[in-house]
């Protein structure tokens, strides 16, 4: 009898914790009608090969439905969307890299292995319950419950499935979750080959930009700067007067300034899938597509300033591995984090400041005729710790030692993270300095020859902005000549550095803004 009961209580929990984490509600999620199931089921029948067989792959379904469900609340956090096996195991390597690069490589070593530990005693610990020894036998009291359950899950799973809810906190998760990750495989393998379809067949072809020939452009990512930074007031006090401060300080320098929306293919991270979006021009939400695209040769903004005449220029900071998608963009040089000098202390995931790094491409990278430059800033990326202060006096940066003093200065990320708020506190902080940084640099190298586009990457986490966050982000176009800024207002831009902060379902995407470029720019 005890053992029926801890089977079916350990695969109750087994199959209910996930929701719990993913839906943070416990009483919609009490009963899994598969636990009452599974554990009669497996007690009942006679040992031997078929018993073995039979526990085996219910423990091995049982085993990745719950992962699949963990793997869901993890994306659902992470990025506001589900756990899709066929496109997201990949990440498992990036967790990892993200894992180190916020507690250190020991810490992170610790959590993987533990994890797998975690995942091993679940399956021996279930495989122990639903196969005892063969000497093991079914109790006529014990038998009669087993059957009692059986009958009773059995009919809940059935009457579940056919549309009538018989306990409100009864669910079959084993069910829905096998349902939906098929579904999404097979809806995902037919998207794929529609796809590849679509690079093959519908190419966006390099075009001469000629309204920008001779004209530095500088594109420039600034990470977690979504629309939820100025229009949630736990962020906006901090970000709007930095903006107002920001249009001014550009005014006072004969600098213009419009500001839009656009909307970015992801959410709480994978940055490079809205790089890939924004120079491609097709919309790239995943890994998959982000392959594909890299693979089939298709042309990029990269190709459309290179034939321009402008120099490609890719500066990535975060980058810290070998990286090949970068020269399948076909950049003239790429800086990663080994090929800048940086002399001063990583500020833990972030490999230096963002100040530091454009000053560096500034002094270093700059000035040698007409330059496309794609430049992705770190410092607002989690754990947003800790906060630097902006250092006005440019001069002063030199290879980064001056960033010493703020290697352990704040709560370190495991301190912080206890505290929600004071994570969102950290968050808001941290795309102030990079808004903050990413204007004083504009009014350094801004001039009437230069077009700077500054954008965010995409939204924040769930964490910082809610479960129903708009996926839009702030974009900030600015230059010395306000000829190259009519075709920005003709698009539905607005004069200053506010956007409008009521955005709609028609925000455009981020993968329109190449062709705005084609389209805007294609004559002299």
């Amino acid at each position: 009898m005890r053992r029926l009961l801890f089977a079916v209580l350990a695969l109750n929990l087994m199959f209910i914790l996930p929701l719990w984490w993913r839906y943070s509600d416990i009483s919609l999620y009490l009963v899994a009608w598969e636990a009452l199931i599974i554990a009669p089921v497996m007690l009942l029948l006679p040992p031997g090969l078929m018993r073995r067989l039979v526990g085996i792959a219910l423990v091995a379904w049982a085993l990745l439905a719950t992962l699949a469900n963990v793997g869901t609340a993890a994306t659902h956090m992470a990025f506001a969307r589900p756990f899709n096996i066929y496109l997201d195991v990949p990440l498992l390597r990036a967790v990892y890299h993200l894992l180190v690069g916020n507690v250190g490589q020991l810490l992170a070593l610790c959590a993987m292995v533990a994890g797998i530990a975690l995942l091993l005693g679940s399956v021996w610990g279930l495989l122990r319950l639903l196969l005892p020894a063969a000497s093991y036998s079914v109790k006529r009291l014990s038998g009669g419950v087993a059957l009692a359950l059986l009958l009773v899950g059995t009919t809940g799973a059935a009457l579940e499935l056919s549309g009538v809810r018989p306990v409100d906190s009864a669910r079959v998760p084993l069910i829905n979750t096998t349902r939906f990750q098929w579904q999404q495989i097979t809806d995902t393998h037919a998207a794929r080959l529609a796809f590849s379809e679509e690079l093959e067949n519908s190419p966006i072809e390099a075009q001469s930009l000629p309204g920008l020939e001779g004209r530095n452009v500088l594109l420039t990512y600034i990470e977690s700067y979504g629309i939820t930074a100025l229009d949630d007031p736990r962020y906006s006090g901090v970000l709007l007067p930095t903006l107002t401060e920001m249009q001014e300080r550009l005014e006072a320098r004969d600098l213009f300034v419009v500001s839009g929306l656009l909307d970015a293919p992801i959410r709480g991270g994978q940055s490079w899938l809205a790089h890939a979006t924004l120079l491609s021009g097709r919309w790239i939400d995943n890994q998959l597509w982000y392959r594909l695209m890299l693979n089939s040769g298709h042309s990029t903004l990269v190709d459309d300033f290179s034939v321009t005449g402008q120099r490609t220029l890719n500066v990535m900071p975060a980058i810290t591995m070998a990286w090949p998608e970068g020269e399948a963009y076909g950049f003239d040089q790429i800086f990663a984090a080994k090929d800048i000098d940086y002399a001063g202390p990583a500020l833990h995931w972030v490999t230096m400041p963002d100040q530091f790094t454009l000053d560096y491409a500034q002094r270093n990278l700059m000035g040698e005729g007409p330059l496309f430059a794609q430049i992705a800033l770190i410092s607002s990326h989690a754990p947003w710790t800790p906060i630097l202060p902006v250092i006005e006096d440019w001069s002063l940066i030199g290879d980064g030692q001056i960033f010493a003093p703020w290697e352990t200065a704040g709560d370190p990320p495991e301190v912080l993270w206890q505290e929600i708020e004071r994570i969102r506190d950290h968050y808001a902080w941290s795309v102030d300095y990079s808004v903050k940084v990413t204007g004083r640099w504009a009014e350094r190298v801004v001039d009437d020859n230069t077009l700077m586009i500054a954008l965010g990457d995409h939204q924040a986490a769930p964490l910082i902005t809610g479960d129903d966050a708009s996926a839009a982000v702030p974009v900030h176009i600015i230059s010395g000549d306000p000829a190259l800024l009519e075709p920005f207002l003709a698009r539905g831009f607005v004069p200053g550095t506010l956007p409008p902060l009521e955005p709609t379902e028609d925000v455009p995407r981020m993968s329109e803004l190449r062709h705005w470029l084609q389209a805007d720019f294609a004559e002299p």
